[in-house]
């Protein structure tokens, strides 16, 4: 029996070291090693928070992101459409320009054509009267520098305007 006595004594003081260790560990070690688990335990958990907070942050910028861009796209159609319409404005507008212009241009031409060639006629009226009356004087010259000449003509005029 010796040899169980000193085993049970051997268990007792192991008991005892183990109690007096771990109630050393549970006042001095414990304490912030839980503290030091629960710090990181929360740690975590507010990165873990934070993290899906960015993402939707994220989400959210995305979303405000596209409709940005989506407004844009109808703003830059918007502006193409009125820039498609003042540039065909423009065009029309001068095409009328154009046309009022040639039209004008037209109009004074056929009235410059209508007064040189008024000038033309009144000219060549002019000239022809200026030859009529030449030959006449020819004529006349002719026929009154003859005596008998005269009477006959006299005669014929006479008779022209009886009739």
């Amino acid at each position: 029996m010796e040899l169980v006595t000193p085993a049970i004594g051997l268990i007792f003081w192991t008991t005892v070291v183990f109690t007096m260790l771990v109630l050393l560990l549970k006042k001095f070690a414990w304490k912030p090693i839980l503290s030091a688990v629960d710090e990181r335990n929360k740690s975590i958990k507010n990165s873990l928070q934070e993290a899906e907070k960015a993402r939707n942050e994220m989400s959210e910028l995305t979303a405000n992101n596209e409709k940005i861009l989506a407004q844009a796209k109808l703003d830059r159609d918007v502006i193409l459409k009125e820039a498609r319409e003042m540039k065909n404005d423009i065009i029309a507008k001068a095409k009328e320009q154009a046309n009022v212009e040639a039209e004008k241009l037209v109009s004074s031409a056929k009235e410059q054509i209508s007064n040189e060639k008024l000038k033309a006629l009144t000219e060549l009226k002019n000239h022809v009267a200026d030859l009529s009356i030449e030959m006449a004087e020819k004529i006349l010259r002719s026929e009154l520098s003859d005596s008998e000449k005269q009477k006959d003509l006299v005669n014929r005029a006479l008779k022209e305007s009886n009739n």
